[in-house]
């Protein structure tokens, strides 16, 4: 080979060396930009559990193996029930031949081992289910409920509707694929599982913990004394006490199968503030809980709730609105009710106010009517950042939680009828006088 050739090929493989370095570093300087966190996790989210703010989300729309976090929906149905009457915590289940079989310990599943023919109490399997994901101990649940857990099911995906969800499927109660179930699935494929996205997910947890808090009462207990004797670890080793205690940290469900790889929603609260993290598709038990802790200390150490507006306060630009036959001419404003929200430190000058008249209290030239009697609701005002999009909220009704009603501070009575009339008058003859105005000094 010549010198020619030899200096071509360097030429070559040097461009082309540079040229694989300019194709990687943008990738890997996006990725850091998408997720700031560098989460392993496949998705992820993070929630102000307050309001349903988001705060973090990485692949939180994409359709995920949920496994044993899909037990969430199945506390939900049995604290409504519970709540409605229809069971009581003291009502006794008599195990059937297949809960029984399905309990068995020696199947490598999640389980405490329900004897065929003896009774439980619906708390005592409530709590297996919770505290040590039993899953025979949440198909005996759901047959309780629903009947049988097909039709349970059905009130599962119903109840996921309801509360508009997104994305997801149930196909059983526990999170176990279908093959797991002894030939028993009550719906789907025999190979299916239940499906969510982080997101999904993120919203069950956050109604679970809205409609029913005291689901938390059970998922904060490390350790399950159960009537056969035997001590049951929470599954949950960020509690109190067990291998990634977290600070603050008082549930709520992890799950795991070969399909959905290791997932956990946790929710915890220092202060006034509560977080709910989701991780989804760990590829270990252990990376799930260190995935949540950075989610955790994300929310905790860079976030806090601040009050953006106070109640009572002065609307920004509008500090008094016009009024039409009153006798005053205008009206003050101001806000009814404070607006807190958790924002990320340093950024609370972000955001702005956004006043909203209601436009049916106005007339066609944008004024007030007298008589206005003080706090009668004006209209409304929101905060939004002033750069970039609407705060984004888990559900609709999240935007309920920066906005407030505006109302008149004072009366304004409406002025009688020779005031008006007098009004009307000089209205009239100012108008003619200023037409004479123009007309003269259009003749200079």
């Amino acid at each position: 080979m010549n010198c020619f050739k030899k200096v071509s090929l360097w030429i070559t493989v040097l461009f082309l060396f540079v040229s694989a370095s300019f194709s990687i570093v943008p990738n890997t300087a996006n990725a850091a930009e998408n997720d700031p966190l560098g989460l392993k996790a496949e998705a992820a989210i993070l929630i102000d559990a307050e309001t349903g703010a988001i705060l973090y989300e990485k692949n939180a729309d994409v359709v995920l193996g949920v496994a044993s976090m899909s037990k969430m929906m199945t506390e939900y149905l049995v604290l409504e029930a519970i709540k409605e009457g229809t069971i009581s915590w003291d009502q006794e289940v008599t195990i059937s031949e297949y809960i029984h079989k399905l309990s068995s310990p020696n199947m490598g599943l999640s389980n405490i081992g329900l004897t065929q023919g003896e009774k439980y109490t619906i708390e005592e399997l409530y709590q297996a289910m919770a505290v040590y994901s039993a899953n025979a101990a949440t198909s005996a649940l759901a047959e309780v409920v629903g009947g049988t857990e097909k039709n349970f099911v059905k009130l599962m995906n119903k109840k996921a509707e309801e509360l508009n969800l997104g994305e997801f499927k149930f196909v059983n109660a526990s999170g176990l694929n279908n093959k797991d179930l002894l030939g028993n699935h009550p719906t789907g494929e025999p190979n299916e599982e239940n499906v969510m996205s982080a997101k999904a997910t993120a919203r069950l947890a956050f109604h679970l913990l809205k409609d029913f808090p005291e689901v938390l009462e059970t998922a904060k207990i490390p350790k399950l004394k159960f009537k056969d004797g035997r001590e049951y670890p929470n599954f949950n080793w960020m509690l109190p006490g067990l291998s990634y205690e977290y600070p603050g940290v008082d549930g709520l469900k992890t799950g795991s199968t070969d399909f959905a790889g290791y997932g956990f929603t946790a929710t915890a609260k220092k202060g006034d503030n509560r977080f709910i993290s989701v991780v989804m598709k760990s590829s270990t038990r252990e990376e799930r809980f260190t995935e949540t802790r950075k989610l955790l200390e994300y929310a905790f150490n860079n976030h806090s709730k601040v009050e953006i507006v106070a109640k009572g306060a002065e609307v920004e630009g509008h500090k008094s609105l016009p009024v039409t036959k009153g006798k005053e001419d205008s009206v003050k404003i101001e806000t009814a009710d404070a607006i807190e929200m958790v924002v990320k430190n340093g950024e609370q000058e972000k955001y702005e106010t956004v006043l909203t008249l209601d436009k049916k209290k106005l007339n066609e030239d944008g004024e007030l009517t007298a008589p206005i009697k003080k706090g009668d609701k004006i209209g409304s005002l929101t905060v939004k950042p002033k750069e970039g999009d609407s705060i984004e909220f888990l559900t609709e009704n999240g935007t309920k939680s920066v906005t407030v009603d505006v109302v008149a501070s004072e009366d304004v009575e409406k002025a009688n009828w020779f005031v008006l009339s007098m009004r009307a008058i000089g209205g009239f003859f100012g108008d003619i006088w200023g037409s004479v105005s123009s007309t003269v000094k259009g003749w200079f």
